[in-house]
């Protein structure tokens, strides 16, 4: 398993039948669906009307290495960290799996590896949390997890390290939401600061630890070469957002601007792609995404900064 330094072509798990270690209510495996591009986010917050874990039939688990994998494919995925401005999206490529919800959330355990780290990504889950099972069952994922995983004093901390495991799950299109377990048994009340956890969790219940601008492609350590496509999400004054290339030195290779589909209170959609003149293979640089400078401070209230490697 490896972090998505250099980041193959992507992946379209729909072709290759990815399944989740899980069991539909007649006993078959469920598919968790195609498995997100690079570059989506699954940012739709729609709501799901909530029922509680009993309102839902589960089985034991299924899927347990009988399925056929696909010779010599990979799977690329998502697994969200944090750093400084809240929630953060990398990626992780590694041989076709059938658990590939398992694998996720796996490699979200194991927390950032040393490039994430250097780039300042830091995860809010204890380290000596164990994946003990996952289920899903009728769009509701059941995770159950050690009981270290409940271990701190901070409520923030509580709140960022539920929001990575929800929104790690929630990537896989039939998983809408999440319920939580420790130990095996479902939890109602989480950790000594008393979060109401009584019922399945949505993406939407934690939008509030997303920065300002999410960056979803390029991952940080993509290849690019003389065009990249940018894209993410954000909640930004008029929506408006703009990219640019820059050498490692900060000299602008091109620059353009796009605006979101929602913005000013609320967090769209945006995608642009820039191209730029071919640069030395293997040096470094930067996809920068920003947004007005409106107060006239003399820089952008928010940007992102995303290493990339010139092929």
């Amino acid at each position: 398993m490896k972090a998505l330094i250099v980041v193959p072509v992507l992946v379209l798990a729909a072709s290759l039948g990815f399944l989740v270690a899980s069991c539909s209510s007649n006993g078959d495996a469920t598919s968790a669906g195609p498995v997100p591009s690079l570059g989506t986010t699954n940012g739709a917050s729609e709501e799901i009307p909530t029922t509680t874990a009993e309102d839902e039939t589960t089985e034991t688990e299924a899927g347990t290495g009988t399925e056929t994998e696909p010779s010599g494919s990979q799977v690329t995925y998502q697994v969200w960290f944090r750093n400084t401005d809240g929630l953060f999206v990398t990626y992780r490529a590694e041989p076709a799996t059938s658990r590939v919800g398992t694998a996720a959330l796996e490699s979200l355990l194991e927390g950032p590896d040393s490039f994430e780290q250097g780039y300042g990504l830091r995860t809010a889950i204890p380290g000596d949390t164990q994946l003990l099972g996952l289920e899903i069952d009728r769009g509701i994922a059941y995770v159950d997890l050690s009981s270290e995983f409940e271990a701190g004093n901070s409520n923030a901390s509580f709140d960022m390290r539920l929001a990575q495991v929800v929104y790690t799950l929630t990537q896989f299109p039939t998983v809408k939401r999440v319920q939580f377990q420790l130990d095996g048994e479902p939890v109602r009340v989480f950790s000594g600061e008393g979060i109401v956890l009584d019922k399945p969790v949505t993406r939407g219940d934690y939008e509030e630890l997303m920065p300002a601008i999410l960056v979803a492609s390029p991952a940080i350590g993509e290849e690019i070469s003389r065009s990249v496509e940018i894209s993410g999400n954000s909640n930004v004054f008029e929506a408006n957002v703009t990219a640019l290339v820059l050498t490692a030195s900060g000299k602008e290779l091109a620059r353009d601007f796009t605006t979101a589909t929602c913005g000013t209170g609320c967090r769209g959609d945006y995608s642009l792609t820039l191209t730029f003149r071919a640069q030395p293979a293997g040096s470094s640089g930067f996809v920068v995404v920003q947004d007005d400078d409106a107060a006239d401070q003399g820089f952008p209230p928010h940007q992102v900064r995303i290493p990339v490697v010139f092929g």
